[in-house]
C-alpha cells in the first residue's frame, strides 16, 4: 500500500480532553501510534488525571468519568515519558491543528518541556479529505442532484443549488427528522446554559458567570458590585451584541430569571 516516504518518525496521535480551550483545559487520554522510518510500529495510551474535575458535558462525549481517572498519572507525572515516545517525530492526526497540537504544546510548555510542532512537519489526513473530496456547494450538487452548479457563487445560483441540495438530502437520508424542532436538535450543537450566542456567559449555580479569560467562573452579579469597570470594558469592545444587551441589562439591575437544572460549579471545571 502506498504510503509517505518516511525520512523520519511519524507519530499519528488523538487527545480526548476536558474541554476545548487549549490554553485551560487538560489532557485525560493521549492515544499514539508511532510508525519508524523502517515501517516498525508502536503504540501507547495515556490515561491521565487531568487534577480537576471532568465536566459533565465532555463525559457524555468521550465518556470518561473522574473515576476512571482518579488513581492515573497526571500529565506531568509522565511528561517525559510522553514527550521521549514523540521524539524526532512529524506530527499525523485527524483535525488535530483546531486543538491537538495547540494543547499536547501547552501541557509540555507546563511541565518545562519544549515541543515546538511548527519545527515538524504536519500530515492531516483532515486536511486531506477536504482538499481530495471537497465538501462545497458544487460537490453537493453533484452528489445529490447529479448536477453541476452553474453561475458558482452567484446568490440567486447557489439559493436555489442549496434548496436542491436539502431537499436531494431527505430524499437519500430516510433517518433523517422532520420536525424542526429534532432537526434543530440533531445539526446544532448547543450549550443549553450558554446565555449568548458566543457562550461568552453562562448560567452555574443559577447565577450568570463569565466564560472567558481570567474572569472565567466569576459571577456577573459579583462584578456588577465589585468590577463594574470590567463590565464597562466589555460594553466598548469587540463582543456579539446580545452579550452586550446581558451586561448593560445587569448592570442596570434587570436580570433573565436562570434556565431549570443549571449546572453546579462542583461538577464543572472552571
Amino acid at each position: 500500500m502506498r504510503f509517505i516516504k518516511l525520512d523520519r518518525p511519524l507519530a499519528i496521535f488523538d487527545i480526548e480532553a476536558t474541554g476545548l480551550n487549549a490554553r485551560t483545559d487538560r489532557i485525560i487520554e493521549l492515544s499514539v501510534i508511532r510508525i519508524e522510518t523502517n515501517g516498525a510500529r508502536s503504540s501507547q495510551t495515556w490515561l491521565l488525571n487531568p487534577s480537576c474535575p471532568i465536566p459533565i458535558e465532555t463525559i457524555a462525549i468521550h465518556g470518561i468519568d473522574d473515576d476512571m481517572v482518579k488513581d492515573c498519572p497526571t500529565f506531568a507525572d509522565v511528561a517525559h515519558e510522553i514527550f521521549d515516545f514523540f521524539e524526532d517525530c512529524d506530527l499525523g492526526g485527524f483535525g488535530m491543528g483546531r486543538l491537538d497540537i495547540p494543547l499536547l504544546e501547552e501541557e509540555f510548555l507546563r511541565c518545562g518541556l519544549k515541543f515546538n510542532p511548527n519545527e515538524r512537519r504536519q500530515f492531516d489526513a483532515q486536511r486531506i479529505f477536504h482538499k481530495k473530496e471537497p465538501r462545497d456547494l458544487s460537490a453537493a450538487m453533484r452528489f445529490y442532484c447529479g448536477e453541476e452548479l452553474e453561475d458558482a457563487h452567484g446568490a440567486e445560483a447557489d439559493t436555489e443549488a442549496t434548496l436542491r441540495v436539502l431537499e436531494g438530502e431527505f430524499a437519500k437520508y430516510e433517518d433523517l427528522p422532520t420536525d424542526p424542532d429534532e432537526l434543530d436538535r440533531l445539526l446544532n450543537d448547543r450549550d443549553p446554559f450558554a446565555l449568548d450566542r458566543d457562550g461568552r456567559l453562562r448560567w452555574l449555580d443559577g447565577e450568570i458567570t463569565i466564560n472567558f479569560g481570567k474572569k472565567k467562573g466569576t459571577r456577573l452579579r459579583d462584578l456588577v458590585l465589585d468590577e463594574p469597570s470590567f463590565l464597562k470594558w466589555m460594553l466598548r469592545g469587540d463582543f456579539a451584541h446580545d452579550t452586550k444587551t446581558i451586561v448593560k441589562n445587569a448592570l442596570e439591575g434587570i436580570w433573565p430569571p436562570p434556565p431549570p437544572n443549571t449546572p453546579s460549579s462542583k461538577s464543572v471545571k472552571l
